[in-house]
């Protein structure tokens, strides 16, 4: 069976629920847009139903089944956490996941007015997370990397959302940076790997919650600092940095690389909003520019 011949509906996730864990099956399911490697469900007030969809393998639903128990009490925001686990079968031949909803609208459809409580959220959300990891933590496949590793990406994305004009130079100034900066030599802390408008949650102008952990692994925060501009409004930046406190110089380079990248892709997935891309959307590539504007400007 393809992707494409699975088609994920509130009929199914209740069929799910009433093979494998009948007492939720009576809650509301109702659909929740967005989503690239997995699909998610609001089932009731309080949890949501994580359908694997485009992930080729579980893994990153496996990861966060393992993970986010250890990770979330010492966090200071909400995160999803797993309360059940659904397992393949004849009816849907992959993994699903019930967790915890987390409370909010998604960044790329609101906004924060906040901006130095949500500078000093995020800075405390990150400090609590960075903590060191255990040796049998996940390693990253995609990222985690050094700038100067990451190059054949950098310049995909460059190309594919910037030719060669003034703007494209002056990111390559930003890439070239990094790409000079020491690398990390810390030891591997937790990273969420995925910080981008669609990952985190807001409520009362201020980021409330971070979700979409699949991308975690142990190594670099450099590529989780990249949100002080991808996430935060102009002008934030450094008051973010002053409160994370534990970012020298070179992590900043490097994140502010990263950030450029991170920032190229969101402006791609906007292109590629109307062509049918899950995950993709529209409007995703004026988010992606705009935060690319802070990341050139610095603030």
């Amino acid at each position: 069976m393809t992707d494409t011949e699975i088609e994920i509906t509130a009929d199914l996730v209740r069929d799910l629920l009433r093979e494998q864990h009948p007492d939720l099956a009576g809650l509301a399911v109702r659909e929740v847009a967005g989503g690239w490697g997995n699909q998610m469900w609001r089932l009731g007030d309080e949890l949501a139903v994580r359908m694997q969809r485009m992930d080729p393998t579980p893994e990153l639903q496996l990861k966060e089944r393992r993970w986010l128990p250890v990770l979330a009490p010492r966090l200071p925001l909400p995160v999803p956490t797993p309360v059940r686990f659904g397992e393949p079968s004849a009816r849907f031949p992959k993994h699903w996941t019930v967790m915890t909803w987390v409370p909010g609208e998604p960044l790329d459809l609101g906004a924060i007015s906040r901006g130095a409580h949500a500078a000093d959220t995020l800075a405390g959300f990150l400090r609590a997370l960075h903590g060191q990891a255990p040796a049998d933590a996940p390693v990253a496949r995609d990222r985690g990397a050094h700038p100067r590793d990451c190059t054949d990406g950098f310049e995909n994305f460059l190309q594919a959302v910037a030719p060669e004009d003034d703007l494209a130079a002056d990111v390559r100034v930003v890439w070239d940076d990094a790409v000079a900066a020491p690398a990390w030599e810390g030891p591997a802390v937790w990273v969420h790997g995925d910080l981008h408008p669609a990952n985190v949650v807001v409520s009362d102008g201020t980021l409330s919650g971070i979700v979409d952990f699949g991308d975690m692994f142990a190594g670099d925060p450099a590529w989780d600092l990249t949100a002080a501009w991808v996430l935060l409004p102009a002008g934030a930046a450094a008051r973010f940095f002053d409160t994370y406190a534990r970012a020298d110089d070179a992590a900043i380079r490097r994140a502010r690389g990263l950030a450029a990248m991170k920032c190229l892709f969101l402006m791609l997935m906007g292109q590629n909003g109307d062509r049918g891309l899950p995950g993709g959307k529209p409007h995703w590539g004026p988010v992606g520019r705009a935060a690319l504007d802070r990341v050139l400007q610095g603030v």
